[in-house]
Order: C-alpha cells, then sequence, then structure tokens
C-alpha cells in the first residue's frame, strides 16, 4: 500500500500534523493517525427531511463497524441531501449543487476513500458525480426499498399508487376519501418508493456500473441482510484503498453498457439517462443519447414491477434480484468491466436462480421483446427526446394528432380540466418550459394528468410530450426530456394550438408537420417567455447561466470533468 492521502494532514512532527491530530483524537489510538489505517469518509444523505433516507444512520453505523473490523477508521459524513417529494421547485435543481459540494468535502478533508450512502432519487447519482471527480476509492450502499405498500388486498407502488388512484378520482371512480386514506397504506416503513422507480433504478445502476458489493442493489431497507452487505461494504472500503482500486478503474463505457442493459431488462426509469450522462461526463467517457438506443432499446423487458407491471422491489428481490435477472441477459454484458471487488460483474451470475418466474420471467418468455429506452429525433427535437415503450400504451407509439399547447405547468393546471378545452383522444399534449433552463431545473411534471373530459370517456392514455421529467414511478405515453428544450431556442417553443405532431417510435422519430417557411415567422408566445426563470443571486442564478442540456446529463459546463483529490496548500 501506497503512503495513505491522510497522512498529507496527519502526517509528520510538524505543528500542523499536531493541530490536525489533536482536534480529530478524542480518545482514538496513536495507529489511528500513524498511516496505516485508511481514513473511509461514510458519506452520509441521511435526514429527517430526505424520508427515504431517514434510516441511513443505522447503515453509516453498520458501515463502520465493517471499517473497523477490517483495520481503517470509519468517520460519518453528512452530506447534502435532497427528498424528491418535498423539495421545490424540483430536487433536479440542486443535484448539481449536492454533487459541487460533496466533491468540495471529499476533497478538502483527509479521506483515503468513500463509502456512498443514498437512497432517494438524486442522492445516488449526486454522491457519484461528486466520487468521480474526486477519483479516490469508493464504493456504494443503496438505502433500499421500504415494504410492500397493500391498498384493499391489493399491491399499492410508492408513487404509482398516487399516479393511478388520483386519476381515478378526477374520472369519478374513486371517492376523495378513500384516496387520502390509502396514504397510510403507500408508505409501510423506512426505504426508497417501492416500484422501479428512479430510486430503485439508481441502486441497479450503481450495481451494474460495478459500484456495489453485488447482490446488494434492492436489498429492502428493512431487511437485516441490508445490514450485513453493509458491514461487508465497510471492509471492502479497506481494501479497496489498500488496493489502489478508484472509481476510474471500475467505471468504464463498458460499465456503462452494463447497466444500460440493466435498466432496460428491468423497466428502469428514464431518469436514469440524464444522471448517467452527467456521471460520465464527469469521467471524461464519451456517453452518448445515441448509446442508449443502440444497446438497450431491444433488450427485452424480464421484470413485472410497477410503473410497467404488477410487482415490487420486495418481491423482486425475493425472487432472485438483479443479478438472477442479469444471468437471463448475460450474453448482451460485456464481460471486461469489474466491480468494486475486482471480479467482473459477469463473474457473479453463475448460479442465479429465478424463483418466481411471475416476477422475473425467463429470457425466453419476456414481458415485452424490446422494453429499453428509445432515442427519437426531428425537427421538434433536433438534439433528442426518449420514450419509454415499457410504460407508454403500443397503440400510440405510432400516432398523428393535433397539439394542446401549455407553457407552464401552471397554465396546464388553470385550463386542463375546462369544458371547453378542444381536446380529444387523439390530441397530443404539450408542456413546455420544463426544461433545465427554463423552469429552472427540469421537473417531473411531464407525466401530466389527462384532461377529466377524456378520463369520463375511458381513456387512460394520451401521448404527452415535454421538455421536462417523470417521475419514474409514472407511466403513459410520454415523450421526454425534449432537447433543445424551448427556454434553449428549441422549436418546442413554436408549437401552437392546432399543429399536427407525428410521433413513430418504430422509426425513432418525433416531428412538428409544419412548414418550414411558416416555422420562420413564429416566434414563442409571450406567456412562455414570461414563465422561464430568471434569477439574480445564488445557486438559481449560477445553475441558469451555467447548465447544460438534457441531451448531455442538464451538468453545470464548469463542473463536467474532474478535478483530482490534491490539496496544495495547508489550512493553517
Amino acid at each position: 500500500m501506497t503512503e495513505l492521502r491522510s497522512q498529507g494532514w496527519y502526517g509528520g512532527d510538524g505543528r500542523d500534523g499536531y493541530i490536525h491530530r489533536a482536534w480529530m483524537r478524542r480518545g482514538s489510538p496513536d495507529d489511528a493517525f500513524d498511516g496505516t489505517r485508511p481514513q473511509i469518509a461514510i458519506a452520509n444523505t441521511a435526514s429527517d427531511l430526505t424520508p427515504c433516507n431517514m434510516h441511513l444512520d443505522e447503515v453509516s453505523a453498520a458501515v463502520k463497524r465493517g471499517v473497523a473490523e477490517a483495520g481503517g477508521v470509519g468517520l460519518d459524513l453528512p452530506v447534502v441531501s435532497l427528498g424528491e417529494t418535498l423539495v421545490r421547485p424540483t430536487a433536479m435543481l440542486w443535484r448539481n449543487m449536492a454533487a459541487m459540494a460533496m466533491e468540495e468535502m471529499f476533497r478538502a478533508n483527509p479521506i483515503d476513500g468513500l463509502v456512498l450512502l443514498g437512497g432517494c432519487d438524486k442522492t445516488i447519482p449526486a454522491l457519484l458525480m461528486a466520487a468521480a471527480s474526486v477519483g479516490i476509492p469508493a464504493v456504494v450502499v443503496p438505502g433500499g426499498p421500504m415494504m410492500n405498500g397493500m391498498f384493499r388486498g391489493q399491491r399499492m407502488g410508492c408513487g404509482t399508487g398516487v399516479w393511478q388512484l388520483s386519476e381515478e378520482v378526477r374520472a369519478g371512480t374513486l371517492s376523495p376519501e378513500a384516496f387520502l386514506a390509502s396514504d397510510r397504506s403507500m408508505v409501510r416503513s423506512k426505504g426508497h418508493c417501492s416500484t422501479m422507480g428512479t430510486a430503485s433504478t439508481m441502486a441497479i445502476m450503481a450495481e451494474a456500473l460495478g459500484m456495489t458489493l453485488p447482490g446488494t442493489a434492492g436489498t429492502p431497507a428493512t431487511d437485516s441482510r441490508l445490514i450485513e452487505a453493509s458491514i461487508l461494504t465497510g471492509r471492502l472500503a479497506v481494501d479497496l484503498v489498500r488496493q489502489g482500486r478508484t472509481i476510474a478503474d471500475v467505471i468504464t463505457k463498458e460499465s456503462f453498457h452494463n447497466a444500460i442493459v440493466a435498466i432496460a431488462a428491468t423497466g428502469g426509469s428514464t431518469n436514469a439517462v440524464v444522471h448517467m450522462l452527467a456521471i460520465a461526463g464527469r469521467l471524461g467517457i464519451d456517453l452518448t443519447l445515441e448509446d442508449f438506443d443502440r444497446i438497450g432499446a431491444d433488450v427485452p423487458l424480464l421484470v413485472n414491477l410497477q410503473p410497467s407491471g404488477k410487482f415490487l422491489m420486495e418481491d423482486l428481490y425475493n425472487a432472485g434480484g438483479l443479478l438472477a435477472v442479469l444471468a437471463e441477459v448475460k450474453d448482451l454484458l460485456d464481460p471486461t468491466p469489474i466491480t468494486v471487488t475486482g471480479r467482473p460483474l459477469v463473474d457473479y451470475l453463475d448460479d442465479q436462480p429465478i424463483w418466481n418466474t411471475e416476477v422475473i420471467t425467463p429470457r425466453a418468455e419476456p414481458l415485452i421483446e424490446a422494453a429499453g429506452i428509445v432515442v427519437l429525433k426531428g425537427n421538434l427535437a433536433s438534439n433528442g427526446a426518449i420514450i419509454k415503450p415499457a410504460a407508454a400504451s403500443a397503440h400510440l407509439l405510432q400516432h398523428r394528432g393535433r397539439a394542446i399547447v401549455f407553457d407552464s405547468i401552471e397554465d396546464f393546471h388553470a385550463r386542463v380540466d375546462d369544458p371547453d378545452l378542444p381536446v380529444t383522444p387523439d390530441s397530443v399534449l404539450i408542456l413546455r418550459g420544463c426544461g433545465p433552463m427554463g423552469y429552472p431545473g427540469m421537473p417531473e411534471v411531464a407525466n401530466l394528468p389527462l384532461p377529466q373530459k377524456i378520463l369520463k370517456q375511458g381513456v387512460r392514455d394520451m401521448v404527452r410530450i415535454s421538455d421536462g421529467r417523470m417521475s419514474g414511478t409514472a407511466y403513459g405515453t410520454v415523450v421526454l426530456h425534449v432537447a433543445p428544450e424551448a427556454a434553449a431556442g428549441g422549436l418546442l417553443g413554436l408549437v401552437q394550438d392546432g399543429d399536427e405532431i407525428v410521433l413513430d417510435v418504430a422509426n425513432r422519430s418525433i416531428t412538428l408537420d409544419v412548414p418550414d417557411d411558416e416555422l420562420a415567422l413564429r416566434t414563442p408566445s409571450p406567456a412562455l417567455v414570461a414563465g422561464y426563470a430568471s434569477a439574480t443571486r445564488g445557486w438559481e442564478r449560477l445553475y441558469i447561466e451555467h447548465v447544460q442540456g438534457a441531451d448531455t446529463g442538464a451538468d453545470l459546463d464548469f463542473l463536467v470533468g474532474a478535478s483530482g483529490a490534491e490539496v496544495a496548500r495547508e489550512s493553517h
């Protein structure tokens, strides 16, 4: 083992080393600082305001135990935490800020290795973005999903149940009283959403990238095996430092290939696209929007989980978990990338049986033959847009309809249930002004509730198009992440009511069927321009001035890449 990075603080006989040791000693013996015991920071996103991560203090304690057992020094490091359901205007606005703050704290402190504790949607990507930009050894412990929700004897997926039941209230088929009572049944324990939403997808992404102890992703938050995995991960973190295995050794372009396959086979969230692009950007890996389509679009869906199916994350874990799924598509994986253990991911796929073929279907009997995220291009999205066919209605994947345009989510809420809204089941609902720059932050508002007059006709899906995002727990025929966004001059800003929109998923196209000479005479509506975000100070101003498009990960332009772990100057 080469000299520990932390010895730049604790080593030597001078005044500076004395100060660092004295303030950290607090009863610790000399060997805590003599360069023989790696200092492992446990980056902990626990917060009472991030309910999905509230239990991570318990996980941190287990990690710290494992670190000590392996001869290291475990240090709990609270970092910025983002609760998806609470933070306004959207947690996505703060992902880059969290990543920047974490990166600076990882670099500034006497840390030799990292254990990254995340759960709620933005916490794992922010942690990985930060760790990638610093470059020291790191490993992830996902916080795990909550227990299955149950309502009236049926599984109720956290998040997905909200979208389903709220539409039934608007359609008049469920009473408001029953809807309000259901929230006690949806969130029954600690942990993140029980569906294959973004939080579950991020755990699967982390494991498929090689950044977890294999077999950890999807372990329920209530399961004692999560504590066992946390102890073992603490031990592993010490080994990572001693072996000098960094995040760049683990995450490669081929690792992203495997993550794309894993997300497609499990029916993962579209939000994976923007987060994986951002992580790749921090590592200098040339991952593009087109890679998601090229690698993942034809991967079969094998996991029958909400929002694309019936079951929930606890069922997936009991049926064999992610490794059982990956064993079915092993031939589609790249065999070369290693995991944090030093062994390739594919080495862990032997003898991984499926215990419930209703939850995980065999490769020969997929739920959907080709279910990965599809990338669309055309004049309406010259830099690309995405759609998740597994969550869409098959009859709408090739569709022509007239646009009904909303210039903001507030405009939508004000008019969607207007009985005079000229909407039919064939209409295409357009929501714009919701991209990274325009909102700001690219909120999860794209899965628009259907107009009440349409719901009362028995219709439960329509084509919807937006430069915003959709919750990973949501579903429907929704075209997302349209780039360039309206606020960045995208053609989406010029669409008018009545324009014909052509969606052709099989041919990867999304088109505004309006002559170019007519488009040349148009300008964005005053209401749209007036709704664009503006800020005179603080993070929002910095964000608006520097955020990149969804097609490259919506990171800030000056955060792309890495600065390494070196700090040249002393503090005293």
